[in-house]
């Protein structure tokens, strides 16, 4: 078997887990969940046609992650383990994965190009089978990449409110900045929650709300990429990218001196591009990235038609409802990161 045949096939630990026979391999359909689905180069693939908004997610996010040149400079990567790290913490220090039998299942439910998973699990892939699932074809660009890595890993392209995986079947989710992408954060939460083994971890970051104007300018943002194909909006995106990176190169600073409560600015000082990105209209910078890689970030916010946000309070209350106790927890303004634990 040559070096391509062995990429396409399916590692085995993931056929045993999804219950599939011998005589089940390329092109032979499975159902499950009430959802078709179809193995084809070696992955798991959902056929089941999604929601308007979900189908408009998927595409705007395959293409995305083909971008690869927008996320996978060194720079790019280092700032994002570190990202990662301050969120959820070391993975060997906090011991996520102490007192489980290895190798550890670890879903990374939506996975894209596993930046994330490979940023933040890479030190540990030797004690982990991973299991990438995402909606859109960003799967295939996720396994070349963790091949390089030499990663024992799984992927299937699905739905994350159905994945065909068994009960109890998980030691660890991680979910990046991905369940506010489904057509209902909550309830892609709630689909998940049965997969996990007791005493697993859900490791997961969502959306926060912001203030008013600037919840008012990502949504009529995001409604006008709707019409456009996902290259048209990079591009739309860009001259916003300028502005972002022209406000970050001034690097000047400007003293609130109130609480402007109808707005939800804070009083004290901050970059006038911070200001602007923070309260009036996302517009990411950062001196160590290039255009196209801010511009990346900024098409991450914008594109998708699904994008919601949430509260902490909200997010606390769900966890405490599906019998989850948190354990590390971070809010910031951009979004609220969680480690629960199952009991």
């Amino acid at each position: 078997m040559n070096a391509e045949s062995r990429k396409e096939q399916m590692p085995e630990w993931l056929q045993q887990l999804l219950g599939l026979g011998s005589g089940e391999g390329e092109g032979a359909p499975v159902e499950s969940r009430g959802r078709c689905f179809v193995i084809r180069d070696g992955i798991l693939r959902d056929t089941t046609p999604d929601s308007t908004a979900q189908h408009q997610t998927r595409e705007s996010f395959g293409f995305k992650w083909e971008q690869r040149d927008s996320y996978e400079s060194k720079a790019s990567l280092e700032r994002m383990r570190k990202w990662l790290f301050e969120k959820y913490g070391d993975p060997g220090q906090e011991g996520w994965l102490d007192g489980l039998e290895r190798p550890a299942l670890v879903l990374d439910a939506g996975c894209g190009a596993a930046m994330s998973g490979l940023a933040y699990w890479g030190s540990s892939l030797d004690q982990v089978h991973y299991l990438g699932v995402d909606i859109s074809q960003a799967v295939v660009v996720a396994r070349e990449r963790c091949a390089k890595c030499g990663a024992a890993a799984g992927f299937i392209q699905s739905n994350l409110m159905t994945l065909p995986l068994p009960g109890q079947s998980v030691d660890i989710i991680f979910s990046e900045g991905v369940l506010h992408h489904t057509d209902s954060t909550h309830e892609a939460f709630l689909s998940l929650c049965p997969l996990l083994r007791e005493g697993g971890l859900f490791m997961f970051y969502v959306y926060r709300k912001k203030g008013p104007v600037r919840e008012f300018t990502d949504d009529h943002v995001r409604e006008k990429l709707q019409a456009l194909s996902p290259e048209e909006g990079w591009e739309m995106i860009k001259p916003l990218t300028r502005l972002g990176e022209a406000l970050g190169k001034l690097d000047v600073e400007v003293d609130v001196p109130d609480d402007v409560d109808l707005l939800g600015v804070s009083a004290g000082r901050i970059t006038v591009q911070r200001l602007f990105y923070w309260h009036f209209c996302k517009a990411f910078y950062h001196p160590d990235l290039s255009l196209e890689e801010m511009n990346h970030i900024n098409f991450d916010w914008y594109a998708p038609a699904n994008a919601h946000r949430h509260d902490p309070e909200e997010v606390r209350q769900w966890c405490a409802d599906a019998g989850l106790r948190i354990e590390r927890e971070r809010i910031e303004e951009a979004g609220i990161t969680i480690v629960a634990r199952k009991l």
